[in-house]
């Protein structure tokens, strides 16, 4: 048998005949001529290597060959069938999976907003989150592992498969405790906090990415207090233990204990801003959920980030 014999409109065609019993109101039910389905049998029986009808004065009847392709025909058709719905379903964002990426702060409001207006309207579709540093995530997207990512500040050349999308520059805000002498001052001086207790995760990245934030402003941070976690952070300052910044980006998920001011203007111009990106895998370039998540997800970053 030639691999023609699973052309699906062939087997639509001899099914049809097959059901109908007559060329003719097989070409009336499909919109075709009576020898264009004359000529699909024929083809179909040339690639099988069988006659599949017994032709005769009063119609056509299917032989012992075409009542055992029958049901095999049905069958197959019915997966083509399925498979285009399938496809239809992936077009229309009825259906199917987005793989997301993102670090821990873009998913304290950023990333869960952005889902919230994605599943309204393609509930359909299953998510699958990961969440990571921006250097662990880049890789995943590089290996197919996700499809998109929401990153911060990288050299674009660093980046091998995936498209950058800026989403917004996210600003370094200040955390104090409510009572703290500065809470209500409209911005505060990084040289203001040099006497401070400052909690940083425990780790030499996060202790060195912190002393480089404060080496313009004169001074070596204390950090006594070390914890991982963003609610540990925030509830040692709630409780007045000391001070901690926290990125604009995770402004909606801060408790109302804890007073967030922005830096002097002289301190922020002193470090660049983060700028947060999408990053999308070259192969989910064209993907319907990913373009349709990606406009969700600038609609929040715009809100979030102004």
């Amino acid at each position: 048998m030639r691999a023609d014999a699973l052309d699906p409109v062939l087997l639509r065609t001899f099914a049809s005949v097959a059901e109908l019993g007559s060329f003719t109101a097989a070409a009336g039910a499909l919109g075709y001529t009576q020898s264009a389905v004359s000529r699909q049998v024929r083809a179909l029986e040339e690639a099988c290597g069988v006659e599949l009808f017994a032709r005769g004065a009063r119609g056509v009847r299917t032989t012992p060959a075409g009542e055992y392709l029958l049901p095999h025909a049905r069958a197959l058709l019915e997966r083509y069938a399925d498979a285009a719905r399938a496809l239809e379903g992936l077009r229309r964002v009825d259906a199917g999976t987005l793989r997301l990426g993102a670090f821990s702060t873009a998913n304290a409001v950023l990333v869960p907003r952005a889902l919230g207006r994605f599943g309204e309207r393609h509930p359909g579709v299953e998510i699958r989150l990961r969440e990571g540093l921006t250097e662990r995530l880049l890789p995943a997207l590089d290996a197919g592992e996700l499809d998109l990512a929401v990153v911060s500040t990288h050299k674009q050349s660093e980046i091998a498969s995936a498209d950058l999308v800026v989403l917004g520059a996210d600003p370094l805000l200040v955390a104090l405790p409510p009572g703290h002498r500065l809470a209500r001052e409209r911005s505060v001086p990084l040289a203001g906090l040099a006497d401070e207790s400052w909690i940083v995760a425990d780790d030499e990245a996060a202790v060195a990415a912190l002393h480089a934030r404060c080496a313009p402003a004169g001074f070596v941070p204390r950090t006594p207090l070390r914890v991982a976690e963003w609610t540990s952070k925030l509830g040692l300052v709630a409780a007045g233990f000391g001070v901690t910044f926290v990125p604009a980006l995770a402004v909606g998920g801060v408790r109302d204990d804890v007073a967030l001011r922005p830096l002097s203007v002289a301190d922020a111009q002193a470090r660049p801003l983060r700028t947060v990106y999408a990053a999308v895998a070259r192969h989910a370039r064209r993907a319907p959920a990913v373009t349709a998540f990606l406009d969700d997800l600038r609609a929040v970053s715009a809100d979030l980030l102004a």
